[in-house]
């Protein structure tokens, strides 16, 4: 096998195996922290007078630049010292770059939480969430999570491994760069929609393709290639040009009953109406789906992510 391929293989399995033991625990620093508090310091001084449309531009492209070229000059460095460096610190950003476990342990806490009450329920998916929990009901807080789920496999873990394989570690960072610009400063309320606008058109374009990727995998592993037309359908119904993609593949795989019961999942699912077009009624499809085996050859597996489907029986209080 090419060396080079082995070197680059390295860090993605070195990063994987540490996501899937560590995930994101408190007590570990966090490059992703950093990134939050550079961009605050520049929207504290570039957010104000006549020209924060300009000033957020000059923001979030100088960012993403540096970014890359910091990590990369690192990772040169590095490799001068000993080209085993270089590659213990590509598994290092790897890690970081993923956030699989965490995901799946955030989402499984959340029904975890709304079985026990709704008011825990509300406030753990506060923690995952982007928008007010306090008047959610039983029902909308899982779908909130399943919403969550959906969109981040592509955001934390598809488009990170994305943009490694197109530019490597230096592009799966700058990535996380744009990533973190959207979560704080790319909003249409009044105090962002100047200056984040940029943000968040950058975060658009780098998520396009890993969005449509993510659901594509999803449709493969499921072996359900009739719901190609169902996700092209629905995708594009979202407020967002991205996340309806994996959030209609994730609903419309939990709707196929063949392909649960061929896994020896029984399954009961409501009617699909052809006619819903409201994009919270996709995850809401799904989330309403109910089955007794958690241990499965599941959609998600695939990506190293099995887990996740054994969250659909906590949405639904089996055992």
């Amino acid at each position: 096998m090419d060396t080079e391929l082995v070197m680059g293989l390295i860090p993605l399995a070195g990063g994987f195996l540490l996501d899937k033991i560590l995930g994101d625990p408190l007590w570990l620093p966090h490059p992703v922290v950093g990134f939050g508090k550079l961009i605050s310091r520049c929207e504290r001084r570039g957010n104000q007078g006549a020209h924060r449309r300009r000033n957020g531009a000059w923001t979030a492209i100088g960012l993403v630049v540096l970014t890359f070229l910091v990590s990369k000059g690192l990772l040169e460095a590095a490799a001068l010292l000993h080209p085993w460096v270089k590659i213990a610190l590509s598994v290092v950003a790897v890690f970081y770059c993923l956030a699989g476990k965490t995901l799946i342990d955030e989402v499984r806490m959340v029904f975890e939480a709304v079985d026990a009450s709704l008011e825990a329920g509300r406030k753990q998916v506060a923690r995952i969430v982007g928008r007010d929990t306090s008047s959610l009901t039983d029902q909308e807080v899982r779908t909130a999570a399943l919403e969550t789920l959906a969109e981040n496999l592509s955001d934390g873990v598809i488009a990170p491994l994305f943009w490694y394989f197109l530019l490597g570690v230096p592009g799966m960072l700058a990535y996380k760069m744009v990533n973190t610009l959207d979560s704080m400063i790319g909003y249409r309320n009044a105090r962002y929609k100047d200056f984040g606008c940029w943000a968040a058109r950058m975060d658009d374009v780098a998520n396009y393709l890993p969005a449509r990727l993510t659901s594509l995998l999803m449709i493969l592993v499921s072996g359900r290639w009739s719901l190609l037309k169902f996700v092209a359908h629905y995708g594009q119904m979202h407020a967002s040009p991205n996340s309806g993609y994996p959030e209609a593949a994730l609903a419309g795989i939990a709707a196929q009953e063949a392909f649960f019961r061929s896994i020896g999942m029984p399954v009961r699912i409501p009617a699909l109406s052809c006619g819903r077009q409201d994009e919270a009624g996709l995850a809401d499809l799904a989330s309403r789906c109910s089955y007794g085996r958690t241990r499965t050859i599941g959609t998600f597996r695939v990506l190293g992510y099995d887990d996740i489907l054994a969250i659909y029986q906590l949405a639904n209080n089996e055992e």
